[in-house]
């Protein structure tokens, strides 16, 4: 979410903080502090890059390779194909899917 930006300033975070307890284990989700990302480059007017992160995350998500999170919820829905991946390897997925 982002805090403060009627006022002109604006500060860019995750809801839920950065999960410090999982520091160094290369498991988070990152989509949330990419989203953050995507409204930061929005508030600053920079559409079309927010545009093409947030298309290549829900490509990323529509492909099944996922983080932990999203692949134990798309397997109790009954999702075949699932790739689960690590932080890092999600977002070279991101990445890639630009």
């Amino acid at each position: 979410g982002n805090i403060n930006y009627r006022t002109g300033h604006a500060i860019f975070e995750a809801t839920h903080g950065t999960a410090p307890k999982y520091a160094n284990l290369d498991k988070v989700n990152p989509g949330s502090v990419v989203l953050s990302g995507v409204m930061m480059l929005e508030y600053l007017g920079w559409n079309e890059a927010a545009g093409l992160i947030n298309a290549s995350l829900d490509r990323t998500i529509a492909g099944r390779t996922v983080t932990y999170d999203f692949a134990r919820l798309m397997r109790a829905e009954g999702i075949e194909g699932v790739v689960e991946l690590k932080c890092s390897e999600f977002a070279d997925a991101i990445i890639s899917n630009l």
